[in-house]
């Protein structure tokens, strides 16, 4: 019988043995980022709930007062900002991909398909949330039509890439940037 040493194993690979990807100059289209978008937001409520958990632990379970109203502090409101936007740009930086954007193989670049820059992110990131400062309007418009307008200036962002011959939405051509997809080289 013979004695097994570390020379006997193959060596280990020092690297992932994937096939190469390219970014392809063909836009994508909006029915395949906007399901992206629903993977991600999956991603994100489950952000939120992790922060949220931790922030109930931190303060004993006295985060949000609850009687005739609910109050929640705005340095909380700020932190789940933060941690979300930390999210997608970190994701846009790193590899372009969000975890949602993988699987529909799809990746934010600049117009001239580099990897956005922070500036870019940061502005695709603004010009995208903008529509949730209409939340401040629910106490005059109610929670449903407070809603309802929200989702309907999201809707008119992602419209104009119907219009658009690269499908650039409203916060890519603002940040100039836009969404192509990913081929094997």
């Amino acid at each position: 019988m013979r004695a097994h040493y570390a020379s006997d194993k193959p060596p280990m690979p020092t690297t992932l043995q994937t096939t190469p990807l390219h970014i392809s100059s063909i836009p994508c289209p909006l029915w395949r980022r906007l399901l992206a978008l629903v993977y991600d937001l999956l991603i994100v409520v489950a952000i939120v709930m992790v922060v949220g958990l931790l922030c109930q632990l931190a303060t004993g379970g006295k985060l949000i007062s609850t009687g005739a109203t609910t109050s929640v502090p705005v340095w909380y409101q700020a932190l789940q900002g933060l941690v979300v936007a930390a999210y997608f740009i970190s994701a846009w930086r790193r590899g372009g991909q969000t975890v949602g954007m993988r699987p529909w193989r799809i990746r934010v670049t600049s117009t001239a398909g580099a990897t956005p820059s922070i500036q870019q992110c940061l502005v695709r990131l603004l010009v995208a949330a903008a529509p949730l400062l209409l939340l401040l309007l629910e106490p005059v418009l109610g929670l449903r039509a407070t809603l309802w307008t929200v989702l309907v200036i999201w809707f008119t962002w992602f419209a104009v890439a119907l219009f658009n011959t690269r499908r650039r939405t409203l916060h890519d051509l603002a940040a100039n940037t836009e969404i192509r997809l990913l081929g094997k080289s």
